[in-house]
């Protein structure tokens, strides 16, 4: 690549959008809808209903059932196969088959992020879990250290009686260590027939043997990736859905078939033969904005060669040809809703590919274009995500992600126009599901969630992206992510990242133990004051409060808390009080507030006169507070080591409210 993802940030001149404004709100909003819209096309996606949905869309490979055999024995199996074989989707479904009576199943963060520690870190290890690692696409360093980590990382989750599925990088077989040989099981590709079938019949199509014997399907089922032929699935749905029932599985498959017609040939010739600069901008216009109207074809068009100081036409514009005649030169035909199409499937894509990869030396100002051309307003919202699908796909190809970073932050910056948020979202989002390069946006993201120079607008998006995109893949580096916005932003800003924290944290038992141990970790350094008030969101009395663990973590966070003023935690110490009414709970609770207390006066005191507030607030329920209030006033005695006085409870409550008056 010839450039950083990062490098691109000393390029943006100005301040940015501040993200006031209920308008604003709207929009952040619809980037959110989006990127929930979108969540259903995500290959990387990890959770339940993702897992469940492709379950029941799963053929087992060949030797998948080795593998099967070694994960079991051996806790540990190393899924290797060629690429498009669909090595991801069999390590992740072998982790699915498992047990969930114990621990989760989560994918291991391929980021250090606030850990500068081996790239397997045993802490992301608790009993039970099921851990997906990802290698697929890894380069010869990470691969290496990976494995030089892996015999101490197992040893760790023998001892959790957790399971690893690791999927490995085929085009560095040639460095997989002679140890870990033994784990390892090469599957093969299953049937695509099979794939597709399976796929269209959770779909309630359920075609003849007959219908799927043709030639041209067999030729394209021959050579595509199995993502390929559940894409091939999705187009015949969708075929079915538009075109009606009547027009039946043939011409569903017809259409969805043709839309992989490779073009690239008609497109080369079309462009050696075509030395009009003119026409090859329009070209690439109408593919890039294809199905627009001519109106923004036309912008796109004068726009780019403006950005390519392409010589003006000295020909006086009634003499030219109208773009009814040049859409014809081109192939390209209006519609009668007024939009524009090329006439032979495909062929935008052939365009787009074309153009990226034969003049390579006008990317970056395509990239600078292409930001032009998405403010346009004649661009609907569905206009501008069809639009930044098609520029994300070419960029990726082309090993160009720091063009997608680069758009995200040139559209939350100061001047661009607010509707632009959901289209950074999407490029974000876009980048981070990407196979080759979703490790360095998950990189990308972890850098500006800690920056002060992160604007406003873009930290927005980042709340937005990480909690509806990255949290589905990858929870344990959205939750690092957001916490950073968290502490680092202010005001609404600030607070919505707090909000998609907490709920975050709460939403799984291991991101909430995870959240109370940086919480933990954080108001130990006394560095972050909102870590505090994060805490009495996210705490919980009830939930692991069995565990030894996160009582400890409970304490320590509420040994802070404690000595702010006493109107900034009673309210939790209420609500935590109020979970002691059941009766097995109880000891747990009282005995994180008390270990909290550690045996200050002052703090043992403001605690207990909180509690008596608590207890006086509901006479319907007296004696049962009156309980609770005697658990706590004895608790606190016996961390003080005061012996229990030989009178009535009564009397012992009495004395101790006037001693902590």
């Amino acid at each position: 690549m010839s450039e950083t993802i990062g490098s691109f940030v000393n390029e943006a001149h100005g301040s940015v959008h501040s993200g006031a404004g209920p308008q604003y709100n709207v929009y952040l909003q619809a980037a959110a809808s989006l990127l929930r819209e979108q969540a259903g096309t995500r290959r990387l996606a990890i959770a339940k209903s993702d897992r469940d949905h492709l379950d029941q869309r799963f053929v087992p490979p060949p030797r998948l059932q080795r593998a099967r055999e070694e994960l079991r024995r051996s806790h540990t199996v190393l899924v290797d196969g060629l690429p498009g074989s669909g090595r991801r989707t069999a390590a992740l479904m072998l982790l699915h088959e498992l047990s969930e009576s114990r621990g989760s199943l989560h994918e291991l963060p391929d980021t250090a992020d606030d850990r500068t520690v081996s790239p397997l870190d045993a802490q992301d290890i608790n009993d039970g879990d099921r851990l997906l690692l990802d290698l697929s696409e890894a380069d010869e360093s990470r691969y290496v250290a990976v494995q030089q980590a892996l015999s101490d990382f197992r040893s760790s989750l023998l001892g959790h009686d957790a399971h690893l599925a690791v999927v490995l990088p085929h085009h560095l077989g040639y460095l997989l260590q002679s140890d870990l040989r033994r784990f390892t099981v090469e599957i093969g590709r299953p049937s695509a027939k099979r794939v597709l079938a399976r796929h269209l019949r959770c779909e309630d199509i359920v075609p003849s043997a007959e219908e799927l014997s043709g030639r041209d399907l067999a030729g394209y089922l021959a050579h595509a990736p199995m993502r390929g032929v559940a894409e091939l699935a999705d187009r015949i749905r969708h075929g079915r859905n538009t075109a009606g029932a009547e027009r039946g599985f043939s011409d569903w498959l017809s259409a969805a078939l043709s839309r992989q017609q490779d073009q690239s040939a008609r497109v080369a010739a079309d462009t050696s033969t075509e030395h009009g600069g003119r026409r090859r901008a329009l070209m690439l216009s109408l593919a890039m904005f294809h199905g627009t109207t001519p109106g923004a074809v036309l912008q796109a068009t004068n726009t780019l060669l403006d950005i390519l100081s392409h010589p003006p036409d000295p020909v006086p514009r009634l003499d030219r040809a109208d773009l009814h005649a040049e859409f014809d030169g081109i192939g390209a035909e209006t519609q009668p809703d007024g939009r524009v199409w090329f006439r032979h499937t495909g062929y935008d894509s052939a365009v787009r590919e074309h153009f990226w990869t034969f003049l390579p030396d006008i990317r970056r100002q395509l990239r600078d274009w292409f930001r032009i051309c998405l403010a346009e307003p004649a661009l609907t919202p569905r206009d501008r995500s069809q639009a930044v699908e098609r520029f994300a796909e070419q960029s990726l190809r082309t090993d160009r992600p720091e063009d997608l970073a680069w758009l995200a932050h040139q559209w939350t910056g100061r001047g661009a126009r607010a509707q632009l948020v959901a289209d950074a979202a999407q490029a974000l989002a876009r980048g981070l599901d990407d196979d080759r390069h979703g490790r360095s946006f998950r990189q990308q993201i972890y850098e500006w969630s800690k920056s002060t120079e992160t604007s406003t607008g873009l930290r927005e998006v980042l709340i937005v992206v990480c909690s509806e995109a990255m949290a589905r893949s990858h929870p344990d580096q959205a939750l690092v992510r957001l916490h950073h916005l968290a502490r680092g932003t202010q005001g609404s800003t600030g607070a919505r990242a707090q909000v998609a924290l907490t709920r975050l944290a709460r939403s799984d038992d291991r991101l909430y133990r995870r959240m109370l141990d940086r919480l933990g970790a954080g108001i130990t350094q006394k560095q972050w004051g909102v870590d505090i008030d994060l805490f009495l969101a996210v705490a919980d009395p009830v939930r692991l409060v069995a565990s030894r663990r996160v009582r400890e973590s409970l304490a320590g966070c509420w040994n802070a808390a404690l000595r702010r003023p006493v109107d900034s935690w009673s309210p939790t110490v209420r609500q935590w009080l109020d979970a002691c009414a059941d009766d097995r709970r109880r000891d747990c609770v009282l005995e994180v507030l008390v270990a909290a207390c550690a045996a200050d006066n002052r703090v043992s005191g403001q605690l207990y006169r909180v509690a008596l507030d608590w207890q006086r607030a509901d006479t319907r329920q007296a004696e049962v507070r009156e309980d609770i209030v005697g658990c706590l006033l004895r608790k606190i005695n016996a961390a003080q080591g005061i012996e229990p006085y030989p009178h009535s409870y009564e009397h012992t409550v009495r004395h101790r409210d006037r001693g902590t008056s």
